[in-house]
């Protein structure tokens, strides 16, 4: 498989750390964000990597180059204009023509990608999104499961309302048809394709007990800092 990291935004709520650095190099114990992500892939055995990249795009090429001193062959493909978290991928239809995934370039996440391949393999769905638990999920789009379909994502729902305690993690294996649907230009899984593909029942959810961090912010990124404990020893 390949794998898309969406790492094109600006990341204006952590500025002004990211005045001059763009968000993928940012340090976590040591490691960029991405190099993060490179160790779950190769993990896994995934070399291949898609960067989606615009803002400060030529310190992220600079620094990771062609991926092969980190292990892995990475394309860089330029938004010269934001094209959300769907956009971009009508850019590189041609390189993804088997089951593919993608993840946000700003997160940091323990997930047992093999057991959730076979998930989406076995449910047959267009797409395949890794769920992750939170105490508050009023604070989050949250999954309503019947079965393993994802039938809908309540907005914010109030805490003793909420479906479920499940919420997008920004980690996804798609079939590419997929691409298909992304209308031209800017445009969001998250609106422009996921739902419908929710009321079709193709839409596929897959619960996992790793660790996950969103670092969007100076507080979750410092939360990520502080307890994240890398992958597990085994999986």
């Amino acid at each position: 498989m390949k794998a898309v990291i969406l790492a094109g935004g600006q990341g204006t709520r952590l500025r002004p750390l990211t005045l001059h650095t763009p968000k993928a190099l940012v340090d976590i114990q040591g490691k960029t964000m991405t190099e993060h992500l490179f160790d779950l892939f190769k993990r896994h055995n995934i070399t291949e990597v898609v960067m989606t990249v615009g803002y400060l795009k030529e310190k992220i090429k600079n620094y990771y180059g062609d991926g092969s001193k980190f292990g892995m062959k990475i394309t860089y493909v330029d938004e010269d204009e934001p094209l959300g978290t769907a956009g971009a991928l009508r850019k590189i239809k041609h390189l993804l023509n088997e089951s593919f995934i993608v993840t946000n370039g700003d997160e940091l996440k323990d997930i047992d990608i093999n057991t959730m391949l076979k998930l989406h393999k076995k449910e047959n769905g267009y797409g395949t999104i890794a769920l992750t638990k939170v105490e508050d999920p009023s604070i989050y789009g949250v999954a309503k499961l019947e079965g393993n379909n994802i039938l809908e994502f309540v907005e914010k729902p109030k805490k003793e309302e909420a479906p479920s305690n499940l919420i997008n993690s920004g980690f996804y294996i798609l079939e590419p048809d997929i691409i298909d649907r992304i209308p031209e230009g800017f445009a969001m899984f998250e609106k422009d394709i996921f739902p419908f593909l929710a009321k079709e029942g193709k839409l596929v959810g897959f619960p996992f007990d790793g660790q996950w961090f969103d670092t969007g912010n100076f507080e979750r990124l410092d939360k990520a800092r502080k307890n994240w404990k890398g992958l597990k020893k085994s999986i």
